[in-house]
């Protein structure tokens, strides 16, 4: 199972945000950490607010820090919200948009449905906790951040 690049870079954010001693960091000050582009950094932040995981202050001194209750988040919840996703086949023909001439007798959809909600129930015991760094010697360091696949 592949994760979308926004939900790399929502856990890019959060695991930045946790570091101890971070406290309040701007979107900008994020996305140099993380090595990904601001504008994507920006939508994380939007995101993550709206599930409760970040708190944002506007402004001159504004910027996003976690919420008190962020850390015991579990992950494979995260994931859930995060995806957005209805499946991980595409069974559409971008050219013609039209279905998969099999869709009315393949059930390879529902098995890869069931895969999904696999995966993350095996990460929801986990919480964001459990994938932070535990001191601020241990920092975060910079992975490329995914191509992002274009439809034509």
């Amino acid at each position: 199972m592949k994760l979308s690049a926004f939900t790399d870079v929502c856990l890019r954010t959060v695991m930045v945000l946790a570091t101890p001693g971070t406290g309040q960091l701007t979107s900008r000050e994020i996305a140099d950490s993380v090595g990904v582009p601001y504008n994507h950094v920006a939508k994380a932040v939007l995101e993550l607010r709206t599930l409760g995981i970040l708190q944002v202050t506007r402004g001159r001194n504004g910027g996003a820090a976690l919420s008190g209750e962020a850390l015991d988040f579990s992950l494979g919840g995260l994931l859930r919200k995060l995806d957005k996703r209805t499946d991980i086949v595409d069974c559409t023909d971008h050219d013609a948009q039209s279905n998969c001439p099999l869709s009315g007798n393949c059930r390879l959809r529902a098995v890869f449905r069931q895969a999904r909600e696999a995966f993350y129930a095996s990460l929801d015991p986990l919480t964001i906790r459990d994938i932070c760094p535990t001191s601020a010697a241990e920092p975060i360091t910079l992975l490329p951040f995914p191509t992002v696949r274009g439809i034509s």
